[in-house]
C-alpha cells in the first residue's frame, strides 16, 4: 500500500499551502513519529502534520483521502504496541499543539479539551478548582490517545477506565466529515452508542480531535501504603479478598520482587526486594480510617508485614512515580536491552493462578521479565528485557508471551487489558473475539473503505 515519492509530490504540495511550515518532511521528524515506546521498529511516515484546529484535521484528512494515502494520528507516542508506526508510509498527524481546555463545567463534575491535552495539563489546571481526573496510566500521555487507545491505569480499579469516563467525542472521518458523539448527560438511550465504538479504535476508524471527559471531586482524605509479603501469592490473595469483600480502595498495584528490586535502585527507594502492594485510600477520614484497617488485616493473615505510610502529598507523589517509573526501572536492570511490554487482564477469581503460572514460566524460560500489575482489576503486565538481534532469545520470550495470553483466555480473560492492539497483538485478536473479527471488519470498511486510517492495526 505504500505511495511511491513521486505520486505524493502533488499531497505534500496541497497540505503545504494548508499548514505552511507546520507541515514536515524532515528526516529527524519523521523518525520521530514513526516510533512509540515500545521495542517494535521505527516505521517512519512521508510526512508529520502539525495540525491546530479540528477544522484543520478535516482538511488534511480530506486531502488524504482524494490521495488515497494513509493517516496516522499522534499525541505523544507512549503507546506499546506500534500504534504510531507508520507501517505504510502516509501522513502523520500531530496533534500535540491542539491543547487547549475548551471548557469546566465543575457544577455538572465535566470538562471538554482538545486532543492533545495531557492528563497532567489538565489536572494542573483543576488544582484550585477541588476537581480532578483521575485516569492515570503512568505516562503523560494526550487525552486523545488515551481515548483512541481505551487507556486504563493505577485508579482504574476505583474510578474506572476511558470507557467510562469519557461522554462525548469529536472525531473526523476518513472522508473528513466531522461528527460529534455523545454529550455532556451521564446517560442516553438516544441512537447507537458511537462514543464508545470510537474509544479504543486506535485511530483506525476516525481522528479524535476533542473530549467531553468525567470529573471527579478531589477526596477529603489520600493516604498511601506500602506492604511486603514473602510470597507473591499472599499477595495477589490480599488483593482478590480486598476486591471480592468490596472494599472501595482507589489503587492497588502489586509488584514482584524483581520490579522492587528494580525501582530501588532507579528511584533511591529502600522497601524489601519482595512482592509488594502499593494501596491508595480516597474518601472521609474515617472511610479511609476504616478501609486501612479491613485491608491491613487480610494482608496480616496471607503474611504481609505492617504498612508504610505515604500521607504526606510529597512522600504520594515520590511513591506513584517510583511507580510510574517502573517500566524505566526494569530497563535499567539490563542495560542496552530492549523492553517488550505486554499484558494481559483475567477475571479477579483467576489472577493469582494466572500470575502465579506466568511468574514460574518466565523463570524457566531464564529471560528477565519483571511484573507489575493493576491487581485490583486483574490486569497484570511483564516487560521482557531482550536483545531484538538474538532470534533464541526473542523465541522464548514470544513463548511464554503466547502462553500468558492463551492462559488468560482460557480463564475468560483478555489479550490486553489496558496497551491495546497495534500490531503487536493483532495475532491474538481471532482467539479472542472469534467471529465478532468479521463484524470488526465490516465496521471499519463502511467508516474506511479505502483503509486509510492507520492502516495495519487491530485488523
Amino acid at each position: 500500500m505504500a505511495i511511491p515519492a513521486a505520486a505524493l509530490d502533488p499531497l505534500i504540495s496541497e497540505l503545504r499551502a494548508l499548514l505552511g511550515e507546520r507541515l514536515s518532511t524532515s528526516k529527524a521528524v519523521r523518525q520521530q513519529h514513526g516510533k512509540d515506546e515500545s521495542f517494535h521498529d521505527v516505521a517512519a511516515p512521508d510526512a508529520v502534520a502539525f495540525a491546530g484546529s479540528t477544522e484543520e484535521v478535516a482538511g488534511i484528512v480530506a486531502l488524504c483521502a482524494r490521495f488515497r494515502t494513509p493517516v496516522i494520528a499522534y499525541g505523544t507516542g507512549t503507546s506499546l504496541e506500534g500504534h504510531v508506526q507508520a507501517l505504510h508510509g502516509g501522513v502523520c498527524i500531530d496533534v500535540s499543539r491542539m491543547n487547549e481546555i475548551l471548557q469546566i463545567n465543575a457544577e455538572d463534575l465535566d470538562c471538554r479539551v482538545q486532543a492533545g491535552v495531557t492528563r497532567k495539563q489538565l489536572n494542573n489546571h483543576l488544582r484550585d478548582s477541588g476537581l480532578f481526573f483521575p485516569i492515570d496510566p503512568g505516562a503523560d500521555a494526550s487525552l486523545g490517545g488515551m481515548a483512541a487507545t481505551r487507556a486504563s491505569g493505577t485508579n482504574a480499579v476505583r474510578y474506572g477506565t476511558m470507557r467510562e469516563n469519557v461522554l462525548g467525542l469529536t472525531v473526523v472521518l476518513a472522508d473528513g466529515r466531522i461528527v460529534r458523539t455523545g454529550g455532556r448527560a451521564r446517560k442516553s438511550a438516544a441512537g447507537y452508542d458511537l462514543t464508545r465504538m470510537f474509544v479504543g479504535s486506535e485511530g483506525t476508524l476516525g481522528v479524535i480531535t476533542e473530549i467531553q471527559l468525567r470529573l471527579y471531586g478531589i477526596p477529603e482524605a489520600i493516604s498511601s501504603a506500602v506492604c511486603s509479603f514473602p510470597t507473591l501469592e499472599g499477595a495477589v490473595k490480599t488483593v482478590t479478598q480486598a476486591i471480592q469483600m468490596g472494599i472501595p480502595v482507589a489503587r492497588i498495584e502489586l509488584l514482584d520482587e524483581v520490579q522492587m528490586d528494580a525501582i530501588n535502585r532507579y528511584s533511591a527507594l529502600s522497601y524489601a526486594a519482595q512482592p509488594t502492594l502499593f494501596f491508595e485510600f480516597h474518601g472521609s477520614e474515617n472511610g479511609v480510617r476504616e478501609q486501612a484497617e479491613l485491608v491491613g488485616e487480610i494482608a496480616a493473615e496471607l503474611g504481609g508485614g505492617d504498612f508504610q505510610w505515604a500521607s504526606r502529598p510529597e512522600d504520594r507523589s515520590r511513591l506513584w512515580q517510583a511507580r510510574h517509573d517502573a517500566y524505566y526501572a526494569a530497563m535499567a536492570l539490563r542495560p542496552g536491552c530492549k523492553g517488550w511490554a505486554t499484558d494481559v487482564c483475567v477475571p479477579i477469581s483467576e489472577l493469582t493462578r494466572c500470575l502465579l503460572e506466568t511468574r514460574k514460566d518466565i523463570d524457566a524460560s531464564g529471560i528477565q521479565a519483571p511484573i507489575v500489575s493493576h491487581a485490583g482489576d486483574g490486569n497484570f503486565h511483564l516487560v521482557f528485557l531482550v536483545d531484538t538481534d538474538d532470534a533464541d532469545e526473542m523465541a522464548r520470550a514470544s513463548g511464554v508471551n503466547e502462553r500468558m495470553v492463551a492462559r488468560a483466555l482460557a480463564a475468560g480473560g483478555t489479550c490486553s487489558g489496558e496497551h491495546g492492539v497495534g500490531y503487536g497483538k493483532i495475532e491474538f485478536l481471532k482467539a479472542e473475539h472469534g467471529e465478532a473479527v468479521s463484524v470488526m471488519r465490516q465496521i471499519k470498511t463502511a467508516l474506511d473503505p479505502d483503509n486509510i486510517m492507520n492502516p495495519g492495526k487491530i485488523l
